[in-house]
């Protein structure tokens, strides 16, 4: 079993421009990793995110959701036949997209019990404005530009040149000895 990482997000899903909770959709699979269906009773738990921890989860921010796939009915009010999960709605309306969270997940089949967790990462919102620490200057200052000044500048041929040097010899130049192939 997991939590499905890319669609289990924070939602909307009453289209008044607020979140209403989490979208979380359970996948299960098969001993060959086939994506199958599952019966038994799912319980999610929603913690704060506790940064650089080997245990991410924080404080639990609300009661557990407790959700059932045991009959035939749940079974099709649930099942996405296109993701090959089952969607559950997990009403929070305190939840906040500039918030990180952990989002945990305990399937019990009545016989074995499978568990996962997800980081849902919150959105880095923009710091606003910035205003400066210190007043402006009333005195003008130099101007910090990397334009290239309008001064005069040495010319290369102030340089010394090292291709006049008597070290210096091109190829033609160079004394052959033996036969030399040329194409």
């Amino acid at each position: 079993m997991r939590i499905h990482p890319i669609f289990t997000q924070i939602k909307d899903w009453t289209g008044d421009n607020r979140f209403d909770g989490i979208e979380a959709l359970l996948e299960f699979g098969d001993q060959f990793g086939d994506p199958t269906k599952a019966a038994g009773t799912v319980i999610f738990e929603l913690y704060a995110y506790r940064k650089m921890n080997i245990d991410p989860r924080g404080d639990r921010l609300c009661n557990p959701w407790v959700g059932t796939l045991q009959t035939l009915e749940e079974q099709q009010a649930r099942w996405n036949r296109t993701s090959r999960t089952y969607f559950f709605q997990l009403e929070y309306p305190a939840i906040r997209t500039d918030r990180s969270y952990v989002l945990a997940a305990t399937f019990d089949t009545g016989a074995t019990r499978f568990f996962d967790q997800i980081v849902l990462h919150g959105e880095k919102v923009p710091r606003g404005e910035r205003v400066p620490a210190t007043r402006p200057s009333a005195t003008a200052r130099p101007s910090m530009t990397t334009r290239p000044s309008m001064t005069t500048r040495p010319s290369i041929t102030t340089w010394p040149s090292f291709t006049t040097s008597p070290t210096t010899r091109s190829f033609s130049d160079v004394p052959t000895s033996g036969p030399t192939s040329r194409p």
